[in-house]
């Protein structure tokens, strides 16, 4: 009698399992769905769908990516320089070190689209300075490369370290500044800053 109910338990179990298979494909499929919607109301701007569906209770969205490219919110906004979206994301729980596939983080690409105040938002929220892409280059490295000087006194000030070597060349921000004769105010800037040693801190594969 004790092993034909022991056997009874075990199939209800296995059927439990069965049944709830079904559900499950879909709960993901929805979720992708919602993170697809999110991201594509923000490419497009469309403030009131953005706010509706980051307004939900227990939300976990904001800092969603794209399955192709890892780009997520953040990134979207940092490249089109919108500073006020930026602020709002950041108010909802998007992640300030967030990285895209090519390990690029939101305060990479403000260097990179020469927003020094967009840096500056992203250094108020504890965005990480030092983070390096997927080949080691930091924010700091490609502002020197950039020959921008506000840039680099932008990242500077975030906390970048004049120090830290890629994972290509094995060269700093000091050292690409040291090589570039056009960049004499930027190396100057360079020299008055503490010396630090630390390897990059390369993004992930996605």
């Amino acid at each position: 009698m004790l092993r034909r109910t022991t056997l009874n338990a075990a199939l209800i179990a296995a059927l439990s399992v069965s049944a709830a298979l079904p559900v499950a494909a879909p709960a993901r499929a929805q979720q992708q769905s919602q993170r697809y919607k999110f991201l594509e109301a923000v490419r497009k701007g469309d403030g009131n769908a953005v706010i509706a569906m980051l307004d939900q209770p227990g939300q976990t969205i904001v800092n969603s990516r794209d399955v192709t490219t890892g780009e997520g919110a953040m990134h979207i906004v940092v490249k089109r320089g919108d500073a006020t979206y930026l602020r709002y994301l950041l108010s909802k729980g998007a992640d300030a070190n967030l990285r895209d596939g090519q390990g690029e983080t939101p305060m990479m690409l403000a260097v990179q689209a020469g927003q020094p105040d967009l840096v500056q938002i992203l250094a108020a929220s504890k965005a990480n300075a030092n983070l390096g892409n997927n080949g080691g280059e930091t924010p700091l490295i490609r502002a020197v490369q950039r020959r921008d000087l506000a840039l680099v006194r932008a990242v500077l000030a975030a906390g970048g370290n004049p120090d830290q070597t890629d994972n290509v060349a094995g060269m700093s921000a000091r050292d690409y500044a040291k090589r570039d004769t056009r960049a004499l105010p930027i190396l100057k800037t360079l020299e008055e800053a503490p010396a630090k040693t630390q390897r990059a801190v390369s993004g992930p594969k996605f």
